[in-house]
């Protein structure tokens, strides 16, 4: 029997240890942008938003991408238990008119641990 105690116990302590290493390896959603630096008036740039995570299961998933361009909303991508991102790392596309000079805000979140924080770009007017 007190064999059986000690197997159990290093079973139950094995179990909170690989629980515990999976937690303090999670991470925070994040966003890189990547978008020219300079662009001609009145023409149309790709910006890509690559998304970072840790994870992408069930229980734990990046809830949701915002793109803002001068201060206003220009895309939302949320996601859910039933509609994860395509993955832990992802990618999403706009397309931008340029008429002005530009600044993009984009901000990735993780449902259980938030943000890495909002990740900024410019795109000057070529002259």
């Amino acid at each position: 029997m007190p064999k059986n105690r000690a197997g159990i116990m290093v079973a139950v302590m094995a179990l909170v240890i690989g629980l515990s290493a999976g937690v303090s390896l999670a991470d925070k959603s994040a966003v890189t942008i990547e978008a020219p630096d300079q662009a001609a008036k009145g023409t149309e740039v790709v910006v890509k938003f690559h998304i970072t995570h840790s994870a992408n299961s069930f229980f734990h998933y990046t809830s949701w991408v915002q793109v803002k361009v001068n201060g206003k909303d220009t895309a939302l991508w949320e996601y859910s238990m039933g509609n994860r991102p395509e993955g832990a790392i992802f990618t999403k596309e706009v397309k931008l008119m340029v008429n002005e000079p530009l600044e993009i805000v984009a901000e990735a979140n993780c449902n259980m641990h938030g943000s890495q924080g909002p990740a900024k770009k410019k795109i000057a007017l070529k002259e």
